[in-house]
């Protein structure tokens, strides 16, 4: 499978992404361990789970186009496109 390339700008945005997201899990667990409001434990949780998954979905979509754009070039180390299908239901 094709690597992830960091200076990707797909790749910086899902990165971005998953930064906001440790700080969102961050403030998470402070909330809880200063006994915050369950609601808003559950409601802040919510989103961090949300963001995890949108970037989750941005990194398997530009796997997608990568692998599209391979096969077209008949690579033979092109990823194969089960194997990004299955990847993208294990986020279902």
């Amino acid at each position: 499978m094709t690597a992830m390339d960091p200076t990707d700008d797909d790749v910086k945005a899902a990165m971005n992404r998953l930064k906001r997201a440790r700080g969102q899990l961050t403030g998470v667990i402070d909330a809880m361990e200063s006994g915050a409001d369950c609601r808003d434990v559950v409601i802040q949780l919510a989103a961090v789970g949300k963001a995890i998954d949108r970037a989750g979905f941005a990194v398997i979509s530009t796997a997608l186009r990568r692998c599209v754009a391979e096969a077209d070039g008949a690579d033979a180390d092109a990823p194969d496109l089960a194997e990004l299908e299955k990847l993208f239901l294990t986020l279902a």
